[in-house]
């Protein structure tokens, strides 16, 4: 079965991105390292491509490698046109939206609108298989949680403060119980941790 994985780059006051949608400093350790980090059929966003240090290359790549589906709100979809229909990692993107796929959008794009939270994880996980559903930090990852949908939360903690912008959670986090990291990876100018949602 499926592993939920909410996952997002933060920073230490719990953002994703400025008011603006910019995620400013928080994303500079994608590109100071030594060791290319490519996308999955996707244009690298950086110029010179994805560089990042060998620990964090060590744990992005197999974390990347293992998800087979991602989920992600439609705020998400439209900043990024969906990726031009090539997601950075996984086979398939759920897109959690009461809108449905803009006409004639990348027709070829294993790409699902469900227009329900709990619908879109179920659906998630049957095209995720054993492999990972990775889900989108913000509104969507912060309502799964508080659903009791998500199975591990995965945080990249830039060593920036924001001050203001989109919460890691949401603007409607809820309290939850996680258990002790299983994972404390320090890369350059980032740590990776994962900590599994306590049941």
């Amino acid at each position: 079965m499926s592993t939920v994985v909410l996952h997002g780059v933060v920073s230490l006051d719990g953002f994703v991105a400025g008011p603006d949608d910019d995620p400013g400093p928080i994303f500079d350790w994608y590109v100071n390292g030594d060791h290319r980090l490519d996308s999955q059929d996707m244009a690298d966003p950086a110029p010179g491509g994805l560089r990042v240090s060998r620990a964090s290359y060590d744990y992005v790549r197999p974390m990347w490698d293992a998800i087979g589906v991602m989920v992600i709100g439609r705020h998400l979809f439209d900043l990024t046109n969906g990726w031009e229909g090539r997601p950075p990692t996984g086979d398939h993107v759920v897109v959690v939206s009461h809108r449905p796929k803009p006409d004639g959008w990348h027709p070829e794009a294993a790409y699902h609108f469900v227009d329900d939270l709990t619908a879109a994880i179920a659906t998630a996980r049957g095209l995720a298989g054993d492999r990972v559903v990775a889900l989108a930090a913000g509104d969507v990852g912060g309502q799964a949680l508080a659903l009791g949908l998500v199975d591990e939360v995965a945080l990249d903690l830039a060593p920036v403060v924001l001050g203001e912008g989109k919460r890691f959670f949401g603007p409607n986090s809820t309290s939850v119980l996680l258990d002790d990291p299983h994972v404390v990876i320090q890369g350059d100018r980032v740590l990776h941790l994962r900590y599994r949602v306590r049941r």
